[in-house]
């Protein structure tokens, strides 16, 4: 066994990658490590800590849940779980909403819907899954089936059959591969782990107009890109298409794992008792988080905060690519769902270790793209200071 990175913990199965930071606490949107230094994080736990780490009120809804329930299975009825659905069906309106433990875990269930749906409606040959080129859905094998890296399929083979891919923002291509095979095309708003794609709206009708008249389901996959990062509660409200099927997870519980689908009235007695559950789906503690986070939406401008200080972020990203454009290209991306193409993977991960060196925490995604997933509390004050200490990172690394 090779000897572990500086801050590793020896016995961790070292499928991460990880910085070489070990995080002991979190204030806002900061993280501080095991020697006191402070980072400004704009990776938010990869979209997940919406309104920041460590948020009293949500910390209080765990502990105070905590205190009363922990866990009892879906074998009984408990409040958080249904007052929680009752929040996204009202704050949607989806019809039902079923809950498990995470994003992949959701698409895992979206995909099993689809399919059972075309089952009791007759029509078993039904059962194509249509994701498209650039998707990142999971890694478990149904999500990874349909996700678009070959990266991540290497040495995992044979992966489960029934999937296929269409070219993404290809609206002819959408017209030929969805067929009265398909039982859903699943879609992602923006595309997240491949580069911060967004759909174009042409595309997204398309797909609607086309499930509409063929017969499938539209699935959107909001892991990334919902629950406010766009500047809208959730992402088909920004885009303007509303799907047949929601599947979110993230920042859903600010931190505690949790994942939902919505599902659309027409749809929503595909699966019945028996055919998926979740031991620990739905658990009190992080429905009560959910609770609490969408509460604070209630109190707070949210998604006010996000449509403008995700502007004034945009605009400096836009500034510095300008002042490197041998090196970075335009910013891509929507509210706080940003991404900078760098000259390459290696130009890129340069510029990230530079940033943390200047305690400056981001993420490298696909294609070399500097993303930036920051909390959605990010202060216009916080947005300078990222900026600056990123463009002196920038600046190392062009020198």
């Amino acid at each position: 066994m090779s000897a572990a990175a500086p801050g590793a913990h020896p016995h961790l199965l070292a499928n991460y990658g990880r910085v070489p930071i070990t995080v002991v606490r979190g204030e806002g949107c900061w993280l501080i490590d095991d020697r006191g230094e402070r980072y400004l994080d704009l990776v938010a736990g990869l979209a997940v800590c919406a309104l920041g780490h460590a948020h009293p009120q949500i910390a209080e809804a765990i502990a105070a849940q905590a205190r009363r329930l922990v866990h009892c299975s879906n074998l009984y009825h408990h409040e958080p779980a249904g007052e929680l659905a009752s929040e996204l069906a009202r704050r949607s309106g989806f019809a039902r909403v079923f809950f498990c433990n995470s994003g992949t875990e959701a698409n895992e269930a979206a995909i099993k819907l689809a399919r059972k749906r075309a089952f009791r409606r007759g029509e078993p040959a039904r059962t194509t899954i249509l994701a498209c080129t650039g998707s990142f859905h999971g890694r478990t094998f149904g999500a990874l089936a349909a996700t678009d890296n070959p990266r991540y399929h290497e040495g995992f083979g044979p992966l489960p059959g029934g999937f296929a891919f269409v070219a993404f923002n290809d609206v002819d291509a959408l017209e030929r591969a969805l067929d009265e095979s398909v039982a859903a095309l699943i879609v992602e708003p923006v595309q997240g782990e491949s580069g911060v794609h967004p759909a174009t709206h042409e595309f997204l009708a398309a797909a609607r107009r086309l499930c509409d008249e063929r017969g499938a389901l539209l699935v959107f996959d909001e892991i990334q890109c919902g629950m406010g990062r766009l500047g809208t509660t959730f992402a088909f409200e920004t885009v303007g298409v509303r799907p047949d099927v929601v599947t979110m997870a993230k920042a859903l519980a600010n931190g505690l794992p949790i994942g939902a689908v919505l599902v659309d009235a027409r749809c929503a007695d595909a699966l019945q008792p028996g055919d998926h559950g979740s031991t620990f789906g739905g658990s009190p503690v992080p429905c009560a988080a959910a609770l609490a986070h969408l509460r604070l939406r209630d109190e707070w401008d949210v998604d006010g905060n996000v449509r403008s200080v995700g502007a004034m972020l945009r605009d400096g990203l836009a500034a510095l690519a300008a002042d490197y454009p041998t090196l970075l290209g335009e910013p891509r991306g929507v509210g706080m769902m940003l991404g900078v193409p760098a000259r390459s993977v290696e130009d890129a991960t340069r510029i990230a270790d530079a940033a943390r060196e200047r305690r400056l925490l981001i993420n490298v995604a696909g294609g070399g793209t500097l993303r930036f997933l920051p909390p959605l509390v990010l202060t216009e004050e916080e947005a300078r200071e990222g900026l600056s200490r990123l463009r002196s990172a920038v600046e190392a690394v062009a020198s």
